[in-house]
C-alpha cells in the first residue's frame, strides 16, 4: 500500500493478524475462487470463518497488531523526548524553542540527506530553501481569502498559475486558466468535482461515472469517494502499463463525466497515450484530464533538457481540457502548492463554490479551502522566480540522466526486468518472468542499506522516483540493488518473514479488503499517537 509513498514497508506487525485461523481460511477460499466472479462468495465465507473464532482471540490479535504498528511508526521518534499533550503553563523561551526545533529538524534530515529516498524530497538545494524561508517569514500572516488586504499575495498566486499555464502551452487553449491548490490530491479532487458539476448542469447527469486507468493515482479514488462519483477502473496494457484506449472506450456510458490519463503514472512512470485518449474523448464529447502531478516541471522541460518525448501531452493536444501539476515536486516549491489548469474559463467556473445568500455575506472560494496560507504562495512564486527557465532545464537534465543510468543498470541485471519503459524520472522493476525472486525482500534488503523505495502491487514490483536530491547516487543504487539481490538469494529461510514481502503476500490472499483497510486505519491512528 502507499500513502503517497511507501506504507510502512518493513513493519513486522502485519504478520501477527495474518497468523490467525480466519486469515488462513480466507487465503484458502481465495485460492479456490481464482477470479472476480467468486470474490463476493469468498468474502462471505471469509466473514463466516471470522465469526466462528472466539471474539477474544480476534480482539487480542488486533490489539497486538495495533501496538506493533504504533511502535514501528512512532517509537523511535519519542524515545527520550519530552512530550506535550497540553499547553505549557508559560510560553517556552525563544532560544530554548529554537534549539528544540533545530534538534528535531536535524533528526528528520538524517532520513533523507544521504540521497537514498525515492521521491518524497524534491528540494533544489540549500540556497533555494533559504529563499523559501525568507518568503515564508515575510508573508507568514497573509491570507489570499482577503485579496483587498493582501493584493500582492493575489498577484503572486495569479502569476504562479500563469507561468505554469505557459509551460503547458496554455496558448493553445481558447481561454486557458487555472487555480492554485494545496497539492496534487486537491488538484485532482477539484478536477473531478468540476466535471461532476459540469455534467450535472449541462447534461443533467445525476449518477456520474469517471473512467480511470487502474494505474491512475489513488487521489481519483478519493475524489470519487468524496463527491459521490462511480469510479470505473479500466485495465491497462499488461506489457507497457499504459492506458488502453480500446478498453477506455468500452467503459464509457451515458453517465461518464470525463476520462483520465497520467503523464506519467505513479506506479510504472509511463506516459499514457494522451493523443489517442484525447481523440476518444473529443469523439464522445467528453473532457480529458491529464494528471501531470508527478511529471510536474520535469515533463515540461524534458525536451529542452535533451530528453524529447514521442508525443505532446498538454494543451497542444486537441481534446485535453485540464491538467494537474505539482509545483511542490519538480517545481521545487515547498510542500502545499500545486496548480490545476483548464482549457477554458467556463470549465473553471464549475470548480468554484459560491454561497450567494449566506447571512455573513456573499461567500465565494476557488477551491476547497477558505483561508489559505499566503506564505506558501509567496514561497512558490519566489522559488519559480529564483530557479528560472535555465535552472529548471539544468535540473531536469541531471534528474533524467540519473534515471536513465538506473534504467540501464536495471536492464543489465540478470534477475530483473523493467515494468514498462520509463519515460521520465520513475524506474519501476520486478523479477524476470519465471524467476522466484521476491522483489519485496529485495526492497527490504535495500532498506537495510539505507534506501527508501516505493513498494507497489498488482503486479508485485518496486520503483525509485529520481529527484534532484539523489542525482549523484545512481551508480551506488545499482550497486546496492545487485548486492540486495544476492543477499535475498543466499539468505537463510525466514530472514524476511516480517518484511514487505510478508505484508503484501498475505494481504493479497485476503478477499475481504476491509481487513487490510482496518490495518491501514491502525497506521493512520498511529500518526496521531502520543505516549502517556
Amino acid at each position: 500500500m502507499n500513502t503517497g509513498g511507501s506504507f510502512f514497508t518493513t513493519q513486522s506487525s502485519f504478520s501477527v493478524l495474518f497468523a490467525s485461523h480466519a486469515l488462513t481460511a480466507s487465503a484458502f477460499v481465495w485460492i479456490l475462487s481464482e477470479g472476480k466472479p467468486y470474490q463476493y462468495i469468498a468474502r462471505l465465507l471469509f466473514r463466516a470463518a471470522v465469526s466462528v473464532i472466539p471474539a477474544k482471540l480476534v480482539e487480542d490479535k488486533q490489539a497486538e497488531l495495533r501496538a506493533g504498528i504504533e511502535k514501528s511508526v512512532v517509537g523511535h521518534s519519542l524515545d527520550g523526548e519530552e512530550q506535550w499533550t497540553s499547553l505549557p503553563e508559560n510560553g517556552m523561551e525563544r532560544n530554548e524553542l529554537i534549539a528544540l526545533l533545530d534538534r528535531y529538524s536535524v533528526k528528520d534530515a538524517e532520513n533523507w540527506t544521504s540521497g537514498r529516498v525515492s521521491g518524497c524530497i524534491y528540494h533544489g538545494g540549500e540556497e533555494l530553501t533559504d529563499v523559501m524561508t525568507e518568503a515564508f517569514r515575510r508573508f507568514a500572516l497573509s491570507n489570499p481569502l482577503h485579496p483587498d488586504v493582501f493584493p500582492f499575495v493575489r498577484k503572486m498566486e495569479a502569476e504562479c498559475v500563469a507561468m505554469t499555464l505557459a509551460l503547458f502551452h496554455g496558448e493553445c487553449a481558447p481561454s486557458g486558466c487555472g487555480t492554485m491548490t494545496s497539492g496534487g490530491t486537491e488538484s485532482i479532487l477539484m478536477a473531478v468535482k468540476t466535471y461532476r458539476d459540469l455534467a450535472r448542469s449541462t447534461r443533467s447527469i445525476r449518477e456520474p461515472e469517471l473512467v480511470v486507468p487502474v494505474t491512475a493515482h489513488a487521489a481519483f479514488d478519493k475524489a470519487c469517494h468524496y463527491f459521490g462519483v462511480k469510479l470505473v477502473h479500466v485495465p491497462v496494457d499488461p506489457i507497457t502499463f499504459r492506458a488502453d484506449p480500446r478498453r477506455m472506450a468500452a467503459a464509457i456510458t451515458p453517465n461518464t463525466i470525463a476520462l483520465i490519463c497520467s503523464a506519467p503514472s505513479y506506479p510504472q512512470g509511463v506516459i499514457d497515450p494522451v493523443g489517442s485518449l484525447a481523440s476518444l474523448a473529443k469523439s464522445k464529447n467528453l473532457p480529458l484530464h491529464v494528471d501531470c502531478c508527478l511529471g510536474s516541471f520535469c515533463i515540461a522541460f524534458s525536451e529542452e533538457a535533451g530528453f524529447p518525448l514521442t508525443e505532446p501531452f498538454d494543451f497542444r493536444v486537441d481534446g485535453v481540457t485540464s491538467i494537474s501539476v505539482d509545483t511542490h515536486k519538480y517545481g521545487f516549491a515547498p510542500k502545499g502548492s500545486s496548480v490545476v489548469l483548464y482549457a477554458r474559463k467556463d470549465i473553471r467556473h464549475a470548480q468554484y463554490f459560491v454561497a450567494p445568500e449566506w447571512t455573513g455575506g456573499i461567500y465565494a472560494s476557488p477551491s476547497i479551502a477558505g483561508s489559505r496560507p499566503g506564505a506558501l504562495i509567496a514561497a512558490c512564486w519566489a522559488t519559480m522566480m529564483t530557479v528560472g527557465k535555465s535552472g529548471y532545464v539544468k535540473a531536469t537534465q541531471k534528474i533524467l540522466t540519473a534515471a536513465k543510468e538506473i534504467t540501464q543498470g536495471v536492464r543489465s541485471t540478470p534477475d530483473l526486468k523493467l515494468f514498462g519503459q520509463p519515460d521520465l524520472s520513475v524506474v519501476c522493476f520486478g523479477p524476470k518472468d519465471g524467476s522466484s525472486l521476491n522483489i519485496y525482500n529485495v526492497a527490504d534488503s535495500l532498506t537495510e542499506r539505507g534506501w527508501n523505495l516505493n513498494t507497489l502491487q498488482n503486479p508485485p514490483c518496486v520503483h525509485i522516483c529520481v529527484t534532484y536530491a539523489n542525482c549523484g547516487s545512481s551508480a551506488k543504487f545499482v550497486d546496492d540493488l545487485r548486492k540486495a539481490i544476492d543477499h535475498v538469494k543466499t539468505a537463510p529461510a525466514g530472514t524476511f518473514k516480517d518484511g514487505a514481502g510478508a505484508m503484501y503476500g498475505l494481504a493479497a490472499s485476503i478477499p475481504d479488503k476491509s481487513v487490510v483497510s482496518q490495518v491501514a486505519f491502525g497506521f493512520l491512528d498511529a500518526l496521531y499517537a502520543t505516549r502517556k
